[in-house]
Parts: structure tokens; sequence; C-alpha cells
């Protein structure tokens, strides 16, 4: 189940961390299924494929982004992880991507998010004369269920040749009688053995029934081959029809008693919903913390060669994002580039204000780096009167989890539900901080020079801006290093250039 593909066009390739890196490298050329999530862990889409590596690697192949329409491309650009389940056949692989998709719901999923189910056949054994029907839910009310069947038309077409084979009843009344004898076509077609007039005994028939589940269960070699023997014949005689129609039976027969696993429940190697219970405990366990942190604060910095500085500042309670606590800092003490420093303005700001104002404090300090960006963080809550407080940085390299006092830093397995939370944060942070950076950087756009020079729009002063930081810099860039901005040749960085230095000389 592929989204559609239309006509989004990006000059950008696809950003791939390392994760994501890591594991397309390990997918094996197998059928089976595969989970896309965000940020948060979020299952966002669930999809099937015959070759698993070759279906997901084209998500974050840059050739072929020219071809993403916008549902695709908001897709793509909001995966953060995948998981991917094999399994033995395409068929397999399709009743499980509908049993994940009812799972999870994926908000890029369209297919199977209603309650229709895959085509179940039924009969119960213990009816006084049983009958075969179809039905797309499974009860525990004794019968014996067949299926689920990808192809419901294939299941239908079984069923009939079924009857005929076996002599099976098609009726719909559960004890038919004389009276609905006499309109049964199936019985004047001697298709049905007709046990409700006594053609045959009910124990006569009740073998037939059970024949015939032998043959749902997969026992139909002699048939397939009586088939595949008169399809020979039919071909010989040049009655190629005929040959058809038996060629076609033979798949119905085939696709219908194909062995799949029913998938009751999500397959256990394959991560479910998020536990936010169960990562909240781990992480408390981990860090060694009395209890499980309710609210977590995460900090980061960005800044493009020292212009914008900005820090944000994300909240998390019971381990989802508290959206209306997050706040964003823009520094003010700092004039270079210096992160520690602004990471210490920022906990200095956040912590003072909680304090005068006798607010509750965080269970737990997340700040975006090592044992640099931690010390700073230590220092200034130790000013505050609060070194009490937990904090921790998170490492990106390597996802190391340094703690104040410690000399080596804590490393968590990659399926961590601890590692996983602190992550979900500390991303949430570094997102939230880039935005308020773009936010600032497009307002500088606005009021720059650049909106007196014509034929430049606002991607291209983005662009130059967040080359070069400023327009300052920009006026001493080369006309190479101009060249290298999207959207610039030798002709418009000629002409920009011109343009600077006109302006530079009417300043004076």
């Amino acid at each position: 189940m592929n989204l559609a593909v239309g006509n989004f066009r990006s000059s950008e390739a696809m950003p791939v961390n390392d994760r994501i890196r890591s594991k397309l490298s390990k997918i094996p050329h197998k059928p089976g299924v595969y989970l896309m999530r965000d940020r948060f862990g979020t299952v966002i889409y669930v999809g099937k494929a015959r070759a698993l590596r070759k279906r997901v690697s084209q998500y974050f192949h840059p050739s072929r982004r020219q071809g993403w329409d916008l549902k695709l491309a908001a897709l793509i650009e909001a995966i953060e992880d995948f998981d991917v389940h094999i399994v033995k056949s395409e068929p397999e692989a399709l009743l499980l991507e509908g049993k994940l998709i009812k799972e999870f719901k994926p908000r890029y999923n369209v297919s199977f998010r209603d309650d229709k189910n895959f085509l179940l056949i039924k009969v119960n054994l213990k009816d006084d004369i049983p009958r075969f029907t179809f039905t797309r839910m499974r009860q525990q009310d004794g019968a014996k269920y067949f299926g689920p069947f990808v192809s419901s038309g294939a299941c239908r077409r079984t069923t009939i040749m079924l009857r005929k084979k076996f002599n099976l009843r098609g009726c719909r009344p559960l004890v038919p009688t004389k009276r609905d004898f006499k309109h049964c076509l199936y019985g004047h077609l001697q298709h049905c053995s007709a046990p409700c007039v006594g053609k045959v005994t009910l124990d006569e028939y009740r073998k037939q029934v059970v024949a015939a589940c032998d043959f749902l269960e997969g026992q139909t070699e002699e048939w397939e081959k009586e088939i595949e023997a008169e399809m020979q014949k039919a071909s010989a005689d040049l009655n190629f029809e005929k040959a058809a129609r038996c060629r076609d039976i033979i798949q119905d027969l085939r696709e219908t008693t194909r062995k799949t696993r029913k998938f009751s429940r999500i397959p256990t190697n394959l991560p479910g919903a998020i536990d936010f219970k169960r990562d909240l405990a781990s992480l408390g366990q981990s860090l060694g913390l009395p209890e499980p942190p309710k609210r977590i604060e995460g900090f980061d910095i960005s800044n493009i060669s020292g212009t914008f500085m900005v820090a944000s500042m994300v909240s998390f309670l019971n381990g989802k994002p508290d959206r209306s606590q997050y706040r964003r800092f823009r520094i003010k003490s700092v004039r270079e580039q210096d992160d520690f420093a602004c990471m210490a303005e920022t906990v200095k700001r956040r912590y003072t204000r909680l304090r005068d104002e006798r607010r509750a404090m965080p269970d737990l300090i997340l700040v975006d780096g090592g044992k640099g960006q931690l010390g700073m963080v230590c220092r200034e809550l130790a000013k505050l009167g609060l070194d009490r407080l937990p904090a921790i940085g998170l490492a990106k390299e390597f996802e190391e989890i340094f703690q104040p006092g410690e000399r080596k830093p804590l490393r968590l397995g990659q399926d961590s539900g601890a590692l996983k939370l602190l992550q979900r944060v500390r991303d949430e942070a570094h997102r939230f901080a880039n935005k308020y950076n773009a936010e600032l950087r497009l307002k500088k756009i606005s009021e720059s020079v650049l909106d007196d020079l014509p034929g430049i729009g606002g991607s291209r002063k983005a662009a130059l801006l967040k080359q070069f930081g400023s327009v300052s810099r920009l006026r001493s860039a080369t006309l190479e290093e101009i060249q290298t901005v999207p959207g610039f040749g030798k002709k418009s960085a000629t002409e920009l250039k011109a343009f600077l230095q006109t302006r530079l000389k009417s300043s004076k």
C-alpha cells in the first residue's frame, strides 16, 4: 500500500540520521511490513513490501525526491526511525499490514482504517445440517474458521467448486425442510446431496463436510492433479478456453489454501505502541532516581556563526510533550559564539524565575551535550541553591548519558525505552530551538537591504542568510563563495556583489 506519487520538487537531499542509515544496510530482501515512526516514536505509516530493503530504501533516496507529492514529502520529513517485520509471503504481509493499521491508526494511512476485515469461511459441525458460510468476524462460538483470505474473489470461487465437488448445501436456512427443497437449485442440479429430504443420512453428509474441511486445510494435491490433467488434455485438443478455466481454478485453489499466519496479535519481536509508564520507570531506575521523573525539562542552543543565538526549553509530563510549558530564550549576555555560556544563561534565567515565583521544579533536567554543557548547568544550579535537582547531559555522537560526579558516561541499549524517551525530549528541544532561530532569520530577511535588490525572492534571501549569517559577512564574501549558495550562478552572484558594494559606498 504505497502513497501516491506526484510532482513535488525540491533541490535539498533527504536527511538520513545514523540510526536509519545503519538499519537500512541490515534489511533483508524478503517480504514483510515496515512501520515508520516520528520523533516521539509514534507510528505514522505502515506499509508492506515484496522486498523490504528495496522498498524501504526508496523513501530515503535523494534521486526519487522529484517524484514526491506533498503528502509523501510530509511523511518522509517526519520519519525519525522505522521497524520491519519479516513474513513468509506477500499475502501474509498484506494480512499483517491490515492488522497493524487497525492497531495503530497511522495518520498517513488510508486503507484498512475502517472496521472491515478479511474474509473467513465458517462451518459449525455441531449444527444439525452443517453449512459453509462467509463472515468477517471470528467469534468464540465453537465453529471452525478458515482464513483470513487475502483474495475474497478466489475464496468465493473456490467455495462454489467445493460445494460441487463434495455435494454440499448452499441454501440459507439453518435446518432446511421439504418446502425449501422444492425451490433448491443445488438439489435439482444434483450439486447438493439433499440431506434435508433424506437422500443421504445426516452421518453421511457430515462425512462430506469433514472431507471439505480437510480440503480447506490444504489437502488439495489429488484434486489439483485431476484439474491439471484435464487442463493438459484440453490444451492438446486445442480447447484453450477450457484450459484457461482449469488454469484459473488451480490458481484459485492455491490462493485459497495457502498457509498464512493469522496475526491475532502484534508479533512479539515488532515494537508496539510506546509505553510511557514503563519507559519512565526504566529511566528512573537507570539514573538511580528515587522514583520515575514525572516532569522532564530539556534544553538546547541554536545559532548560526554566532548570530541569532537562541535557546529552547521543552517540558514533558508523564513522558508526553506538555507544549503549554515550552519556553524559548533570546540570548542576551553572550556576544560571541559560546554554547556553554548560552546554556548557562538559559538555565540561570529559567530556574531563577521558578525559584522566585515559588513554582514547582522539574524532576529531571536534560541538556543536549556532554560534560561541558552539563558542568555549566550544575554550576548555575549550585549558585541558585538548586544543586539537588537531577541533571544529565545526552551526547549525540554515541548517545552517552553524562551524570554529575560520574567519570564514565552511562550507555543504554539502542532499544532501551529509557534512552528513547531521552532522545524524544532532546530531539524536541532541538526542533523547537531551530524553529525559533528560523523565525528570527525570516524576520531579519524581511528587514534586510536585500529587499531592494530586484529579482531575489525570499527563498534565495534565506539561503544567503543561512550560509553567511549576516549582510556584513555577505559583503566580504567572494564571488566563488556566493556561487556555492543554491540558486546563485556567476551572473546573479556578480549582480549581488555589485549591489552590496554600491550600498556600502552610499552608506558612508
